[in-house]
C-alpha cells in the first residue's frame, strides 16, 4: 500500500510535469492541463491553509455584516434606491437556508433598522466605515497570500479603492438586479413566452441569467481584489469553477443541512446562527478556492518549479538581480514602458517568488524605487551613471 502511495505521489509531483503537451492532440493536452491544475489547486489549498482563512473571514463577516449593509443602504438612498430592495437580495443569497434564511434576513434587517446615523456622531460614523471596510481588507489580504504578493496596497490606495467599491458596487449590483427584474416582468416578454419555440428559449435564458451573473461576480472579484495583474482568462476560469461550485453547494446545502432537524435538536435556539455560519464558511471557501484556481491557471507553467525543481543558487540570484537592474535601467534610459513585477515575471519566464525577492533586495538597497502606479512600476533610484556594478553585486 505504501509503495502504491509513493508511486502515485511520484507521478503527480514529477512525471505529470514531464509530459510534453505540445506533442499531444488538443483534447489530450487539455485533459493533462486539467489534471495539473487540479493537483496544483489541491496542493496550494493545503499550503495556504484556505480552510483556516475562510473561518477567519466568517468571523470578520459576522462583525461587519450589519454595519456594512447599513452603510450600503445609506449609499443606495443617496442614489434614490429604497432600502426595501435589499431584503429580496438577502433572501436570494440565503435561499439555501430555506425557512431559516427568512428568519436570518428578518433579524439582519431588524438590526439595520435600529442603526441611527444621526446619533452616531463623527467618531461613530468613522468606526462604522472602518468596520465596513475591514472585511474587504481581510479579503484582499487572503487574495494576496494566494497570489504570493507580499506587499498590499498602500493605505491611501486602500481607502480610495475601498470607498469606491462600497459606493459603486451596491449601485451597480442593484442596477443589474433591476434590469433583470424589468426583463422578467416586461409585458412583451410575457407575451413572447407563449410563442414557441421562442418561449422555451426565453425561459431557458431566464434560468441561465442567475448562473451567469454569479460567474461574472466571482470573475470581477478575482480581477479587482488581488494587488497584481490577473489575466481575464484566468479570472474567468476561477469564476466559472466558483460559480458551478456555489450553485452545487447551494443545492446540496439545502437538501442536506438547512432542511435537517438535527441542528435544531442539538443547538436549540442557536441552530439558525450555526447554520448561517456554516453557509458563510462554505461561501468564503468557494471564493478562496476559485481565487486559487485563477492563480494556478495563470502560473501553471511556473508554479510547480517553485519547490521541487526551481531553487536558485546564490550565483543565479546574483545574475537575476543584474538582469533585472539592466532591464529596468534600459527601459528608463530609452523612455520605454516601465517594468512591473508581472511584466518582469513574464519577460524572464520565472515564478513570482525569485523575481519579487530580487526586486525587494534592489529596493531595500536604494538601487530602484517603486512608483505609486497601480500596479507599481520600478525605476532606478538615481542617475544610472551613479549606480555601480559593485553596489548591485554587494
Amino acid at each position: 500500500m505504501s509503495e502504491l502511495v509513493r508511486k502515485i505521489n511520484y507521478f503527480f509531483s514529477r512525471q505529470l510535469w514531464r509530459i510534453d503537451t505540445d506533442a499531444l492532440g488538443r483534447r489530450n493536452s487539455i485533459f493533462i492541463n486539467i489534471i495539473r491544475l487540479s493537483y496544483l489547486t489541491l496542493k496550494e489549498y493545503r499550503e495556504n491553509e484556505l480552510a483556516l482563512r475562510a473561518m477567519s473571514l466568517v468571523y470578520t463577516t459576522l462583525l461587519s455584516l450589519v454595519p456594512l449593509l447599513a452603510f450600503v443602504i445609506s449609499i443606495l438612498k443617496a442614489f434614490g434606491v429604497v432600502d426595501n430592495q435589499l431584503e429580496p437580495l438577502l433572501l436570494n443569497f440565503l435561499q439555501p437556508l430555506d425557512e431559516k434564511g427568512i428568519e436570518v434576513t428578518r433579524k439582519i434587517m431588524e438590526f439595520i433598522g435600529k442603526i441611527n446615523f444621526g446619533v452616531l456622531g463623527v467618531a461613530g460614523l468613522v468606526m462604522l466605515i472602518y468596520t465596513a471596510i475591514s472585511v474587504i481588507t481581510k479579503i484582499e489580504d487572503s487574495m494576496n497570500i494566494i497570489w504570493k504578493i507580499s506587499k498590499g496596497r498602500s493605505i491611501a490606495r486602500r481607502l480610495s479603492d475601498y470607498i469606491t467599491t462600497l459606493i459603486l458596487g451596491p449601485v451597480l449590483l442593484f442596477a443589474i438586479f433591476g434590469v433583470t427584474a424589468t426583463f422578467s416582468s416586461n409585458t412583451l416578454v410575457s407575451k413572447l413566452l407563449n410563442v414557441e419555440p421562442l418561449g422555451t428559449v426565453l425561459f431557458a435564458f431566464g434560468k441561465v441569467i442567475p448562473f451567469v451573473f454569479v460567474i461574472i461576480v466571482f470573475t470581477v472579484i478575482y480581477i479587482i481584489i488581488p494587488n497584481t495583474k490577473v489575466h481575464i482568462k484566468s479570472a474567468l476560469v476561477g469564476g466559472v469553477a466558483a460559480g458551478v461550485a456555489w450553485h452545487a453547494t447551494s443545492w446540496i446545502f439545502h437538501a442536506a443541512v438547512a432542511s435537517s432537524t438535527k441542528y435544531a435538536a442539538v443547538y436549540a435556539g442557536l441552530a439558525v446562527l450555526i447554520i448561517f455560519m456554516i453557509w458563510l464558511y462554505l461561501n468564503w471557501l468557494i471564493v478562496l478556492v476559485g481565487a486559487e484556481i485563477s492563480f494556478c491557471h495563470q502560473n501553471l507553467k511556473f508554479i510547480t518549479l517553485r519547490k521541487e525543481v526551481f531553487n536558485l543558487s546564490t550565483k543565479l540570484k546574483e545574475k537575476l538581480s543584474l538582469i533585472i537592474m539592466y532591464l529596468i535601467g534600459y527601459n528608463f534610459c530609452n523612455d520605454l514602458n516601465r517594468w512591473t513585477l508581472e511584466s518582469l515575471t513574464e519577460r524572464l519566464r520565472l515564478p513570482h517568488e525569485p523575481v519579487e525577492e530580487a526586486l525587494g533586495d534592489l529596493t531595500r538597497n536604494d538601487l530602484i524605487v517603486e512608483t505609486a502606479d497601480a500596479p507599481p512600476c520600478y525605476v532606478p533610484s538615481r542617475a544610472l551613471e551613479k549606480i555601480t556594478l559593485k553596489e548591485i553585486i554587494d
